[in-house]
Formats: C-alpha cells, sequence, structure tokens
C-alpha cells in the first residue's frame, strides 16, 4: 500500500459519510456504524489510512471507556475526533475518523478488538483501565484478554505509551511487556477477578495499598498518584473537583490526565476541562419522567454495580434498579448473583426492566427491602432525586423516555 491514502480509500471515505447521513436522516441509526462497515468493506486497510498522521490515544477497559475517552476529550481542548456515542470497534472508529479531519484524536476501543486496534492506528498513548468479567454469553474469559493485550503490546512498534492501573494485576501482567508504561495508583474498587496470579496462578495477596504473588509478581511503582482531591501526575500536582460523582471517576480522570500530560496538554488547564464534565452520553445526568426526578447511571457487570453502589448515599431513600438481557445486554443475567446488593440493604429498590424478578430474586437473597414493578406509572413520585441504575439497554430506555430537568 502507499504512503498515502489511494483512490480506493477516498471513495470509503465518502461512503463512509454517506450511508452515516443517510442512517441519520431516515432515523435507522445514529450514524456510527453501518458507514463504517461499508467503508472497511471497500478499503479493508481504512483504519490504518485514517490513522496515519495524527496523535491517537486509546482507551480500553471493561470499565470506565466512555467516561475516560471524554474526559480526554474535554481536557484536551478544543476540537478532537473521537467516537463519542461509543461505537467501539473498527466500523465505529472509521466512522469517526471520517468525520473529522483534526489531528487530535482519542478513540474508545473494546476490550477484544485493542490488538487489531493498536496494530493498525500507531497510538500515541494507550490507556488500560482495568479488566474484569463481562457479559457472560459473549465477552472470553477475562484471563484470556489479559493475554491477548500481554501479546498484542509485545509485538507492537513499540513507540506508544501505555498509561496503566497499578492496582489491576491483570493490567499489569499485560502492560509489562510495553516499552514505556506510566503506571497509575488509582482506586480499583474490584478486584474479584484478580485473586490469583496470571503468571503461577497462586493467591495474590493483597492489602489497602499493595498486592504481590510469592512468585515474585507485584504491584510496580506509580508515577500518578491521588491522595484525596490532589493528583500527581510525574511530580506535578493538580486539585480534582470533578463534576462526576464517585472514587471510580476519580480513577478515570486520574488516567485522562496521564494520558494528556504525555501528549503534552498543560494539566494546569486540563483539569479544569476534566473536573467541569457533568455528564457523559446521558450518564450520571438528571432526568424527568412521569413526575419523577431521576439520576441515570449505568452499570453493566458486577464491577460496574460495584463501582456505582458505593455513590449511593447511606440513607433510606428508594433506588431504582432497571435490568434487561437483550442482545447488547448480554443474554445471561446470572452475574446478578456476584452484584454486592447487600450494600442496599435500609433502601426500597423497585425492581424495573425485563429481567425483574430475576433481580427481585437477588435482592430477595440479599435480604433487601424491595417492590416488583410491572408498571412504572404506579412508582409513587418522590420530592427528592432517585437514583436509577441500569445497564445497556435498560439505561438507554430510560434516556429515551425522560427529558432533560
Amino acid at each position: 500500500m502507499s504512503n498515502g491514502p489511494g483512490i480506493r480509500d477516498y471513495l470509503a471515505i465518502s461512503g463512509v459519510r454517506l450511508v452515516n447521513r443517510l442512517s441519520r436522516l431516515t432515523g435507522r441509526g445514529s450514524g456510527t456504524v453501518a458507514g463504517g462497515r461499508v467503508g472497511l468493506r471497500l478499503a479493508p486497510d481504512l483504519l490504518a489510512t485514517a490513522s496515519r498522521d495524527r496523535t491517537t490515544v486509546l482507551v480500553s477497559g471493561t470499565n470506565g471507556k466512555t467516561t475516560t475517552t471524554s474526559m480526554i476529550a474535554a481536557g484536551w481542548g478544543g476540537l478532537v475526533t473521537t467516537n463519542a456515542t461509543g461505537a467501539n470497534m473498527p466500523a465505529g472508529h472509521v466512522a469517526a475518523l471520517a468525520e473529522s479531519t483534526e489531528r487530535r484524536t482519542v478513540l474508545e476501543v473494546d476490550e477484544a478488538w485493542l490488538p487489531t486496534v493498536l496494530a493498525a492506528t500507531g497510538p500515541r498513548v494507550v490507556v488500560l483501565l482495568n479488566l474484569s468479567r463481562d457479559q457472560l454469553d459473549r465477552a472470553g474469559e477475562v484471563r484470556q484478554m489479559a493475554e491477548r493485550w500481554r501479546g498484542a503490546l509485545a509485538h507492537s512498534s513499540g513507540t506508544e505509551v501505555v498509561v496503566a492501573n497499578a492496582n489491576d494485576p491483570l493490567v499489569v501482567y499485560a502492560a509489562e511487556e510495553a516499552t514505556r508504561v506510566v503506571w497509575c495508583d488509582v482506586a480499583t474498587t474490584w478486584l474479584a477477578d484478580a485473586v490469583s496470579c496470571p503468571k503461577c496462578t497462586t493467591a495474590i495477596s493483597h492489602d489497602a495499598n499493595s498486592w504481590r504473588c510469592r512468585c515474585g509478581f507485584a504491584k510496580p511503582p506509580a508515577v500518578v498518584t491521588t491522595t484525596g482531591s490532589e493528583l500527581v501526575v510525574g511530580g506535578h500536582r493538580v486539585e480534582l473537583d470533578l463534576a462526576l460523582p464517585g472514587e471510580f471517576n476519580r480513577a478515570n480522570a486520574a488516567m485522562a490526565l496521564a494520558a494528556l500530560d504525555v501528549v503534552g496538554v498543560d494539566l494546569d488547564e486540563a483539569v479544569q476541562r476534566v473536573n467541569a464534565v457533568s455528564n457523559v452520553a446521558g450518564r450520571f445526568s438528571l432526568r424527568q419522567w412521569n413526575g419523577h426526578r431521576l439520576r441515570l447511571l449505568l452499570a453493566k457487570n458486577p464491577a460496574g454495580f460495584a463501582a456505582m453502589l458505593a455513590t449511593v448515599p447511606n440513607d433510606v431513600s428508594d433506588v431504582w434498579v432497571a435490568i434487561n438481557a437483550r442482545v447488547a445486554d448480554g443474554r445471561d443475567p446470572s452475574w446478578l448473583f456476584d452484584v454486592p446488593f447487600e450494600e442496599l440493604a435500609g433502601h426500597r429498590v423497585f425492581a424495573l426492566g425485563d429481567r425483574r424478578l430475576d433481580l427481585a430474586t437477588r435482592l430477595d437473597y440479599a435480604g433487601v427491602d424491595y417492590v416488583i414493578v410491572d408498571d412504572e406509572s404506579t412508582v409513587p413520585v418522590s420530592s427528592d432525586v432517585t437514583l436509577l441504575l441500569a445497564n445497556y439497554t435498560a439505561f438507554s430506555d430510560w434516556l429515551a423516555r425522560s427529558s432533560p430537568c
């Protein structure tokens, strides 16, 4: 292939734009995937061609990809090419690249596709957030994912800088093979999938601030740390005062700012822009529906729910939880039994969604007071804001049916 784009590439990019615009105009989609698929059919190397001469940051992990990607785009300032809708496979990447000529680029990448996208795009930075179990009916075993990441980094060009979570042993195992790593000591609420060593399989010893295995595999020294509201990136101190809630978002912000530091963004300016991010594709947004005021939170797996449950106030307020098991969610909802719903003790939980009976069964085992909701219009209106935790399609349903406050 030639160094520059050829006629096939130009035709493919035009095809991406045309199909996506038609998709939006006809209401058949958001215009972020269909055109990308057409473009890749016309020019299989289009992702590599469209990525050329860009400064690219890739963000991957089981949880937090969309939020971290949005934080990097915001913190960079000005126009940034990104897949803002979360279409995080090559078709979505091609669509985002075709729609913008801005050379500063940040792409959210599905964990399974990271090796392919890494090889095609030649990124400046790769951000590795975490690894945990995801949709049970189609996601690969999490240790296999760590092996795939490790192999991809071992065979990469070596020009990328990896910004990696030092508190997740599976991420550390994957990132060990990278040429240069910026290790981040950030809050990691879920380690249930990393209790044994990925090198020797014996138990990993965890304490409040570190972890290690008797084989010598251990938490690496970090250059990015958080203490209270203070973030230290390579000796530079900034104040995190996020509009978004939760320790998990502080971790996302820390890694986003570490990536921005690598590409040369002034951290004092970037942190102000990151602090101002108040919602991401509707997540954490305040909505209204049928007299209710709802705070929408997305959680798709045990790790995500554990992080979101930690943000629930320690009071007796009602909480809504909506669970579906459609294609985008994964058809197997048995992961509900790994979610620490016991933390909702003292709250009354309204169980909603297609799999509300499965959810109610789990809440019953957790000893949590619950109400099965067959008709949402019957739920009494509260004068307070009600937290609504939902998985993928349930979240999309509520985002569509509600309106901003």
